[in-house]
């Protein structure tokens, strides 16, 4: 979704322009100036305002009128003075106008998929009816090879304490803390890791595990039952998936639906796009 941002950028201006800007009195059709008879609008303004960089769209309004409304007096004095459009300018004004009509497109397909139901739907498919996910706390002592992990596990055996063992002698980050790991569900540790937790019961302590960080000796001290989370913890970013999946299934229902022809010809190489003695006029 890397195009997905500028598009609704540019939406949200085209949407916001497109009502007045107040019941009554001036709105976004209202003339601010006229420049050789063309008109800078209240909605040019605006527009011009939204687009800034966010540190300059939160100075006081009565300090960015005067200054927008110069820039666009100046851009309108310039653009005019421009007879002849060249090949590649005229390209770029085809991608800009191609890139607000994708936004917009984008922008009604969200407005008609994205909804507070739309969003319950998500959390019910996701989260009604699952059963509490075990969580475990757990510690481990990391070293290099089988036979110290083996090792380990004989003095483990023999009463000695896991949290001064790993303080000794583990290699990973949480050593110096006892080798705790804190709390974490499945699908946070690496496969052969999360198995032997898994196969723990509280308290026990694990045969050497081999992961690509080395060998673990595991302890498993705790586990609990974590609760699905209420949906308003969740409303934003079920929200976002949403969306996401509105737009993605929009873009690819109006790209079935088009005819569109790929040109094969061996002469069209990627490398092209890095020339430097291509003539745009052609």
């Amino acid at each position: 979704m890397f195009f997905r941002t500028k598009f609704l950028t540019a939406t949200a201006l085209v949407c916001a322009l497109s009502t007045p800007a107040f019941a009554e009195g001036p709105d976004a059709s209202t003339v601010i100036a006229t420049v050789n008879g063309t008109e800078i609008t209240l909605g040019h303004m605006i527009a011009t305002k939204r687009n800034l960089p966010e540190q300059y769209q939160q100075l006081p309004d009565d300090v960015l009128f005067q200054g927008i409304l110069d820039q666009l007096i100046q851009q309108t004095v310039l653009s005019g003075s421009v007879e002849d459009v060249d090949a590649e300018t005229q390209l770029v004004i085809e991608n800009e106008r191609r890139a607000i009509l994708a936004g917009l497109a984008i922008s009604h397909a969200i407005e008609a998929g994205v909804s507070d139901a739309a969003v319950e739907d998500a959390y019910n498919a996701q989260y009604a009816g699952a059963a509490p996910e075990t969580e475990f706390n757990a510690a481990h002592i990391l070293v290099e090879t089988e036979e110290e992990a083996t090792a380990l596990v004989t003095r483990l055996e023999a009463d000695e304490d896991f949290a001064e063992l790993a303080r000794e002698k583990s290699t990973g980050p949480s050593g110096p803390n006892g080798g705790a790991l804190g709390w974490f569900g499945k699908g946070m540790m690496v496969p052969s890791f999360e198995e032997a937790v898994i196969a723990l019961e509280v308290g026990g302590i694990s045969a050497p595990v081999e992961t690509q960080f080395g060998w673990h000796v595991i302890k498993l001290d705790e586990t609990r039952l974590k609760d699905a989370p209420a949906l308003e913890d969740v409303r934003d970013e079920l929200a976002a998936e949403v969306e996401q999946s509105v737009v993605e299934a929009a873009i690819t229902a109006l790209t079935e639906a088009a005819t569109i022809t790929r040109v094969e010809d061996e002469a069209i190489t990627p490398d092209l796009l890095s020339s430097t003695s291509f003539n745009m006029e052609h």
